[in-house]
């Protein structure tokens, strides 16, 4: 009977509802709602059905799947070998630098640490890129080149929003250092991949809570940006036709990747990593002699590292960082980027309606935020509420794409001014 009762004891002891607080409770609580939003909303399933189970495990207690400790200088900090001569000998400092032991990570780490490590390498990312590239169609933003200025106009809500968040440092609303503020601002380019792979270089410790919002506001497109169009638009505007784009020859489609992937490199070195991988996956794709890499790159790789990188970010949202007065500013800052930068891509739209003579239907601005193809899909929607015969799918979709590299070149000037975590 004491065997028994000692056994007992020691399970109660070694349980997760020993070490399970209020934090977690909560925690676990939000992990369902994302579920929620992923199987019965169908709100980004792909990502947001990861997040939410990685949110779910790194938040059950004693499981040692997830250590933030790890990933933060502070607790794990690197130990470079400094080589001094004395004499016929050499003696052997250690000097701590600002970098991550990752030696300790791959020794200590549970299964998602070792999985976090294609984040914290900015491995994932550009993987997803390069499936993303091998399926997107570049041709109606080569058809029309004017497109180039709605996807980038669509990126002012970033900066609006960036100066926005140091504004409000400032004056002393909110705390956040430079690097937090861009990592937030970065929500308004609508691209998950972007935001994670700039947030995980800037403010790691903010990646769940910005993760979760990206995709959120990415699922709801349909949602935010229609009473924006409406607002800003007439109804004359709306129901203005634009004629049928040009066909696109093969050369063009060959050539544009690899002029976007030399001029935006020497440009924004710091952009190449995600903006050359896209232009690689495009290239594979146009070129029509690498058929079984862009089905790989479309579908196993893409789907593969789609997992990955769902249940890590979803695993970095641990109760200290995400329950916490910054989630907060982080979605209400994210809503206020995304819709200023549709609003910055429609106001662009009117403009150059009335510089075309009113040909250009302003619509279609407001898919210059990266959200392929849903954005597009509304620019069509809204202009047939107005004129049900109205055709603008095609002609949106050059903004649409062309906002894909706006949002990674503007996390590129965003790298290039505030550089890489201290």
């Amino acid at each position: 009977m004491e065997i028994f009762t000692d056994t007992l004891n020691g399970l109660i002891d070694t349980s997760g509802f020993i070490g399970l607080g209020w934090q977690n409770a909560i925690m676990i609580l939000l992990s369902f709602v994302l579920f929620y939003l992923a199987i019965v909303k169908q709100y980004e399933p792909l990502l947001m059905l990861p997040i939410a189970f990685g949110m779910l495990l790194t938040n059950l207690p004693l499981t040692g799947l997830y250590h933030p400790e790890l990933w933060d200088p502070a607790t794990n900090p690197y130990f470079a070998p400094e080589y001094v001569e004395n004499g016929a000998n050499i003696l052997v400092n250690f000097t701590k630098e600002t970098s991550l032991d990752y030696g300790r990570v791959l020794h200590d780490g549970g299964l998602l640490d070792l999985l976090y490590l294609g984040v914290k390498l900015q491995i994932y990312p550009p993987l997803i890129f390069l499936g993303i590239g091998a399926m997107t169609d570049f041709g109606p933003l080569i058809a029309n080149p004017k497109s180039f200025l709605l996807g980038a106009a669509a990126q002012g809500g970033i900066f609006f929003t960036f100066l926005g968040a140091c504004l409000l440092n400032m004056t002393g609303i909110a705390d956040f250092t430079l690097k937090e503020a861009a990592s937030i601002a970065i929500i308004g380019g609508a691209d998950g991949p972007t935001a994670i792979y700039l947030t995980s270089k800037l403010a790691p410790q903010l990646l769940g809570s910005i993760a979760v919002a990206a995709y959120s506001y990415m699922a709801l497109v349909p949602v935010i940006q229609p009473p924006i169009m409406r607002l800003l638009t007439t109804e004359k505007e709306r129901s203005v036709r634009m004629g049928q784009l040009r066909e696109v020859s093969k050369l063009e489609k060959v050539v544009f990747p690899i002029a976007v992937t030399v001029i935006v490199s020497l440009v924004v070195p710091s952009a190449a990593p995600l903006v050359g991988i896209l232009m690689f996956g495009n290239l594979m794709k146009e070129s029509g002699v690498c058929d079984r890499l862009v089905k790989t790159a479309t579908n196993e790789l893409m789907n593969i590292i789609t997992i990955f990188l769902g249940i890590t970010v979803g695993a970095t949202a641990v109760a200290e960082n995400f329950l916490s007065w910054k989630t907060i500013f982080i979605i209400v800052l994210g809503l206020v980027a995304f819709c200023v930068g549709t609003a910055c891509g429609v106001l662009l739209g009117k403009l150059m309606y009335l510089i075309s003579g009113k040909k250009i239907n302003p619509l279609i601005g407001s898919a210059g935020v990266s959200a392929v193809p849903m954005a597009a899909r509304v620019s069509q929607k809204e202009g047939q509420k107005t004129d049900p015969s109205n055709f603008l799918l095609m002609h949106a979709m050059g903004p649409n794409v062309a906002g894909v590299i706006g949002s990674a070149v503007a996390a590129g000037v965003l790298l290039s001014i505030l550089g890489s975590p201290v």
